[in-house]
Parts: structure tokens; C-alpha cells; sequence
């Protein structure tokens, strides 16, 4: 029959599957130990109470007395049937033929063998049932028995070893005797250096069983409590493993790293994650370039991260921020930010693109936008002034036709020549013809300073891009501050000075307001989503290590001053 192949499991449950197997052997490898430790103990301690009770028996001196008295009767009696100890008469076959063999002689000696057994017998036997052993036997040196628990062994031979004990040796064994498998201690009945008998008490093996089942049932009650406490506790820790890795097994969460990783260092936008404190747990390549961070940051705060205090303090927000721009050192960026799902403050996750290019091909297509419409209001004013033309001559009125044609183009001619003389740098001529055609069209007048210079071949100034986006933003602000003044005019002053560029743009406006940070992004008279044309120029001018000023002009209006410092070739 075809079965489906089982999907993996989850990396919990491979890991709660492990534990409990590991747990398990644990738990029986303790047992057995402590089996096998408890028994070792159990037969010690057997072996220790019966060596204690042997002892006591053979330096007891109501034994050695009794024994030496009977001593002198005990040797000859090596005929003595068995049980005669106990007063029953003899065999058939040994009774009369012993007697007859052994004479009187031998008679005593049953009758002192039997009278030393009478009086050990129950002394023996208390001492046996107040200790706790299983049998105390007090014994000729040659192992007959003086005293056994069952009264039919009295008279019989010890069965075991005897030799250390008639040498004046205490010693144990575990061996099989009437009673069965059992721990004795032998030890020698001593009367002056003489070993005039021996004493050997015991427990049988089954009674030290019995005992450690009892301590087996305890141990066992541990080890399955042990047992259900691990399991509980490894499930426990399991579940929630299981919840931080959303049971996935380890083959998904490797593909997955796999791909984050990739996908991590592949994208070009900065990607930043913030944990609960806002410090850095993640950021990629691009994130480490757009931001100009260098080193070890994992682990740092945003606050320590020496940005700018309006991106910090958009990283820091505990709201989401949508395509909000932010200027850094040397970029424009566009934030968004997204705080992690979850419930409470688990982190924010932050991506970051570079606006620095797009926002300045947008401020070139704007210039470029209003070169257009310029243009196209040139185009206008030419059609207009060529009908006057024609009109003229049509009315025979050639001179004054030619003289109007004339001036126009003296007047064109003169502001051209006025810029190029001025500055020279073809860009900025560009700029400055297109600025002053829109300014003429919202009824503003641009004009260049005579204290300008020629920069035009000069080494080491800045990119003609960046020149653009300060002088263009600046004249932008100026003309736009002069909306609805009448006769208002903008100067603009472009020279070398010193080892540097300065760019200076003054208005006879209304000015600045006091104590207003104007190059600040967002800062603008002109309404909300506007404020970054002035940030725009603090940013080129420190990034090329120059100055950015605003200040009020003595006859009214507001002053620009920008100062770019020129490089050397190599630096060029």
C-alpha cells in the first residue's frame, strides 16, 4: 500500500523528542546506580551487623567462661551422632558399637557437649532475635555447632570456611549454608591467645532482598516523579520554542536564514532593525553606506549613532513613518519606518533610499521647467514685438521699426554679456539667464554684482551640479520671497575668493524672521511639504568642508552667503 512520506517534524518537536529520550536514560541510568549502590550499602551494612553481632558474642564473658570450663570435654567427641546435642539417643549403627569403642571417656564428653549446647542455645537465640540477624552459631574449633536456629543442625558441622577464624582472623563470606544464601561474619572465641571455639552470625540474602525491595519501591516513586517533572519541563520549554519558531523544522528555518541572508545583502535600499530599546540588531550593507557607518554598530543605540537630530529623532518614533526625506552628511533619504507587530515595544523595522541623485535631477528638470515656460514666454513677447515690427514697416515707418527692433535685442544682448562677463562658468550663465527670465516674468530683477569674477577654468572648484543646486535654491528663494513686492530685486554676487567659491544672493524682501533656523529641512515661508531648497545648500556646502550663512542686509532684505573651498589638482 503507498503511504504519503510524514512531513518532517517541527524543530520542537525533534528537540522535545531528544530531551525526553535523554531525560529517560538519565533517569534509568540514576535508578540502576542507585540500585546497584543501595545493594552494595544493603550487603555492607548486613555484612557490619553481623560482624558487630559476632563479636559481641565471642567477647561476651559468659560465653568464654562456659566454653573453657567445656573446653577439655569438647576435643574427643569426634563420634558424636548427629543430634545427640539435643538428648536423642544415638543411631543403631554408631550407638553401641561408639560406645563399646570409645568407653566412658566418650560418654562424658557427649554429656559435656550436650550440657555447653543447653546453655549457649538460648542465649544464642535471644542475641539472634534482639540484633536482627538470621542465626548466631557459637562452635567447637573443630565446626560442630554449640547453638544453630533449628535445634535438629546443633552437633552438625559448620558448613563454610573455617581456616582464618582457627588462625585468630575475623573475616566474612557470602555463602550457601542450611539456611540458604547468606552475609556471615566468622570470628574467632579466644581465651588467652587460644582459640578455644568460634562465633559466626549471618543474614541470608533473601532477607537483604527483601530489604531493598523496600527501598526499590521508594526509588522507584523518585524516578517516575523524576521522569514526569522532565517531561513536563521539556515540554514547557518546547511549546514555547515552538512558538518562537513558528514550527518550522530545521531544514525550513536554514532555507530561511538562507534566503533573509541573501536577500539581506542584495537589496540596494537600507534595511535597519531596532529592537524594544532602539539599539541595532540588523542593518545591511546599504544601510551601513547610505548612513555612513563604519565598524562594529550591532548592539549600539540610534541616539549614540552621531546622526542628524531630525533622522534620529524619526528612528527613535514609535509610530510608522511614510516617504519622510531626511538629510544626512552628504545624502538625501527617504525613511520609512514600521513598528513590529506583536503587541508592546518588540522593535522597528526602517528602510532607507537614496534621494540624494533623484533630488537632483528633480531640481534640474524644475530649472529646466522654468527655462521652458521662459521660453515659452520669450516665444510670446517675440511674436508680439515681430508684429509690431511688421505693422511698422507696413505703415512705411522703417526707421521706427528698426529702431524698436534694435533696442530689444541691445537690451538682450546687454544682460548676456553682463552675466558672461560677470561669471563666465557656462553652467552658471545658463543658470543665471534662465533665473533672470523667470524673475522678469513675475516682475522681479535679477542682476549680477560688479564686484563678480570670471571662474570660469579656475581648478579645483566644486561640480557644476552642485554649483547649481546652491545658486539655483538660492535665486529660487529670493525671487519667491519678493512675490507681490514691487521693485524688487535680487543680487547676485559669484566670485573666487581666496582658496575658495563664494556665492552670495541678497533681496530687498521683507527679510528673515528673527532667530529662525531657515536651513533647516522643513523650515519655509511658503507652506507645508516645502523646506528643503535651503537644506539642500547646507548639505553641498558642508559636504565639500564649506559654510552656509543667512543673515539681514543693513538696507533691508535678507543676505546668502555660500563659500565653497577650491581643491588642487590632486584633489580634483
Amino acid at each position: 500500500m503507498f503511504r504519503l512520506p510524514r512531513p518532517p517534524r517541527s524543530l520542537a518537536g525533534q528537540l522535545f523528542a531528544m530531551q525526553v529520550l535523554v531525560v529517560a536514560v538519565i533517569v534509568a541510568g540514576c535508578a540502576v546506580f542507585a540500585y546497584a549502590t543501595a545493594r552494595g550499602q544493603a550487603e555492607d551494612a548486613a555484612r557490619r551487623q553481623a560482624g558487630a553481632v559476632a563479636r559481641s558474642v565471642a567477647d561476651s564473658p559468659s560465653v568464654r567462661e562456659a566454653v573453657r570450663e567445656a573446653a577439655p570435654g569438647t576435643a574427643p567427641a569426634a563420634g558424636l551422632p548427629t543430634g545427640s546435642a539435643t538428648g536423642a539417643p544415638a543411631s543403631s549403627a554408631t550407638g553401641p558399637a561408639t560406645r563399646s569403642a570409645t568407653g566412658p571417656a566418650t560418654g562424658s564428653a557427649v554429656d559435656a557437649f550436650a550440657a555447653l549446647s543447653a546453655e549457649l542455645q538460648p542465649y544464642a537465640e535471644r542475641v539472634r532475635t534482639d540484633s536482627g540477624v538470621d542465626f548466631v552459631t557459637i562452635m567447637a574449633p573443630d565446626g560442630r555447632r554449640w547453638t544453630h536456629p533449628d535445634p535438629r543442625r546443633i552437633g552438625e558441622r559448620f558448613i563454610g570456611n573455617t581456616a582464618p577464624a582457627l588462625r585468630g582472623e575475623t573475616f566474612s563470606e557470602t555463602y550457601t549454608g542450611t539456611l540458604g544464601p547468606s552475609i556471615r561474619v566468622v570470628t574467632p572465641l579466644s581465651d588467652n591467645g587460644r582459640v578455644i571455639g568460634m562465633v559466626s552470625a549471618g543474614i541470608t540474602v533473601r532477607v537483604i532482598g527483601d530489604r531493598l525491595a523496600a527501598q526499590l519501591v521508594v526509588l522507584g516513586w523518585f524516578a517516575a516523579g523524576a521522569l514526569a517533572l522532565g517531561g513536563a519541563g521539556t515540554y514547557v520549554v518546547n511549546a514555547r520554542l515552538r512558538r518562537h519558531t513558528h514550527g518550522m523544522n530545521a531544514a525550513e528555518l536554514s532555507r530561511m536564514y538562507d534566503y533573509h541572508q541573501a536577500a539581506l545583502h542584495g537589496v540596494r535600499e537600507g534595511l535597519l532593525m531596532l529592537d524594544g530599546q532602539r539599539r541595532i540588531t540588523l542593518i545591511n550593507d546599504a544601510g551601513r553606506e547610505l548612513l555612513g557607518l563604519e565598524g562594529k554598530i550591532r548592539g549600539t543605540g540610534v541616539a549614540d549613532l552621531g546622526l542628524p537630530a531630525p533622522l534620529t529623532g524619526a528612528l527613535l518614533a514609535d509610530g510608522p513613518r511614510v516617504d519622510e526625506v531626511h538629510l544626512t552628511a552628504d545624502r538625501v533619504l527617504v525613511v520609512n519606518s514600521s513598528p513590529v507587530a506583536g503587541g508592546g515595544r518588540k522593535g522597528t523595522v526602517v528602510t532607507l533610499r537614496d534621494h540624494t541623485e533623484l533630488q537632483s535631477l528633480t531640481g534640474e528638470l524644475d530649472h529646466e521647467r522654468g527655462f521652458t515656460q521662459a521660453l515659452r514666454s520669450q516665444a510670446h513677447e517675440a511674436a508680439n514685438r515681430l508684429h509690431t515690427v511688421v505693422s511698422l514697416i507696413e505703415l512705411d515707418r522703417a526707421e521706427e521699426a528698426v529702431e524698436f527692433a534694435t533696442a530689444e535685442l541691445e537690451l538682450a544682448q546687454a544682460l548676456t554679456d553682463e552675466v558672461v562677463t560677470a561669471v563666465g562658468e557656462p553652467v552658471l550663465v545658463a543658470l543665471l539667464l534662465g533665473k533672470a527670465a523667470q524673475a522678469h516674468e513675475r516682475g522681479v530683477e535679477l542682476v549680477v554684482t560688479p564686484d563678480s569674477s570670471v571662474i570660469d577654468g579656475r581648478t579645483g572648484i566644486p561640480p557644476a551640479r552642485d554649483l547649481v543646486t546652491v545658486l539655483g535654491n538660492l535665486v529660487d528663494n529670493a525671487v519667491d520671497a519678493l512675490s507681490g513686492v514691487p521693485g524688487g530685486r535680487v543680487m547676485v554676487t559669484v566670485r573666487a575668493e581666496g582658496d575658495g567659491l563664494l556665492i552670495r544672493v541678497a533681496d530687498n524682501g521683507p527679510g528673515l524672521p528673527e532667530g529662525a533656523d531657515v536651513f533647516r529641512r522643513g523650515w519655509s515661508g511658503k507652506g507645508e511639504g516645502r523646506g528643503l531648497g535651503l537644506a539642500l545648500v547646507r548639505q553641498v556646502a558642508h559636504r565639500h568642508g564649506g559654510s552656509a550663512d543667512a543673515g539681514a542686509r543693513a538696507e533691508g532684505g535678507a543676505e546668502f552667503t555660500v563659500r565653497l573651498p577650491t581643491r588642487g589638482e590632486a584633489g580634483a
